[in-house]
């Protein structure tokens, strides 16, 4: 018998190296989105003048008084101010006279007005407000507050109802696929039937087949059937691009339920469709959330299929964000919020669903 590893050695020194790289990686990823979380609640006016970690408390320059310039100093050459000499570029960028102090012309020449600034600690100071949000949802025009202060006027982008555009393309498009999936992996696993080998292999085959291929072909028939531009062709191809896929990890997952439960339902009078409702759906709760995961997540998050098959008559959240890239890049303020706004019911999704994601990505991976 082995004996336990006492203190440390080099199992625990690589798991030290790996945990402290793990979450470096961690950080690397989340730090970013915080930011991003964080600017989205912001003024428009702080958010041009100071980044997001300025809301937590931190030392900066504060202004504390104002100095008055004689008028009959000469601004053209190099002067002095409180025993430091600069020229009138250098004293407008702000010149520290000692440590702590600052010194900064404000505006041009004819102002005479010199700020003072010291470096003092600030604690939280987050003017947290949700009218970033409220513009990006709107659909009229919107107000808000530049660098100088200056108040802005633009068109709403109407977001809210891309996330509802989106909402009717995902839902259908993930249970309708899970569903045809469901019943094409039990008849694969459980039923006998001419070419059930052959069949599947060429369905496993389809997941090495690139999207954008398909893409022109159906879009062509589509359009002989005046289905472009709807949601139905949006739930047709998500459908068809998502069944490989779907087929194969229940298949795995079904495939693994003792044959004996099966039998058992079948002498008591069972019919294959009662088993597969009553039984094998139930069972296969977890295989089923762990492609619901996945396909919402595609479908929510998809772009090019959506600008192919939907166009821009009736815009996603995906297309709605690349518009306002496009429409109002500047107003970057906006960017933020109408990213976190795509991202909620993802995660909803996610942790709602996430007890049956490993247990469903892990079907089939070990026998007996």
């Amino acid at each position: 018998m082995k004996a336990i590893r006492q203190g440390g050695g080099p199992g625990t020194a690589a798991t030290v190296l790996v945990t402290v790289i793990l979450a470096f990686i961690a950080l690397a990823w989340t730090l970013p989105s915080f930011g991003v979380l964080v600017t989205s609640f912001r003024d428009s006016k702080d958010i041009f003048t100071s980044g997001w970690w300025t809301v937590f408390p931190h030392e900066a320059w504060m202004k504390t008084g104002e100095i008055a310039v004689d008028p009959s100093l000469d601004l053209d050459g190099e002067f002095e101010m409180e025993g430091s000499r600069a020229d009138f570029p250098t004293w407008r960028t702000g010149v520290e006279t000692k440590p702590g102090r600052l010194l900064k012309w404000y505006g041009n020449k004819r102002t005479r007005k010199v700020e003072i600034f010291e470096k003092r600690w600030k604690g939280f100071a987050a003017n947290l407000t949700l009218e970033n949000y409220a513009n990006v949802l709107a659909a009229g025009e919107i107000k808000y507050k530049d660098a100088n202060g200056d108040v802005i006027s633009r068109q709403g982008n109407n977001f809210a109802d891309a996330v509802l555009n989106s909402l009717a393309v995902a839902i259908p498009a993930t249970v309708i696929p899970i569903l045809i999936a469901a019943f094409a992996a039990y008849a694969f696993a459980w039923m006998e039937f001419p070419g059930r080998k052959i069949t599947f292999i060429i369905v496993v085959g389809l997941l090495v087949v690139p999207l954008q291929i398909a893409l022109i072909p159906v879009l062509r028939d589509f359009m002989k059937l005046n289905l472009n531009g709807t949601y139905l062709a949006m739930w047709l191809a998500h459908t068809g691009f998502g069944l490989p896929l779907a087929i194969y990890l229940l298949f795995n997952y079904i495939s693994q339920i003792p044959r004996e439960l099966l039998e058992s339902a079948f002498l008591d009078g069972a019919t294959p469709f009662v088993i597969f409702t009553r039984l094998i759906l139930r069972l296969s709760v977890p295989a089923l959330a762990s492609f619901a995961i996945f396909q919402f997540l595609w479908v929510w998050n998809d772009y090019l299929v959506a600008l192919i098959f939907l166009g821009d008559k009736n815009r996603v959240v995906t297309s709605a964000l690349a518009a306002m890239v496009g429409e109002k890049g500047q107003d970057w303020h906006l960017l933020t919020s109408g990213a976190f706004l795509s991202m909620i019911l993802p995660l909803a999704v996610f942790f709602a669903l996430q007890r049956f994601f490993v247990r469903g990505l892990m079907a089939g991976s070990v026998k007996g």
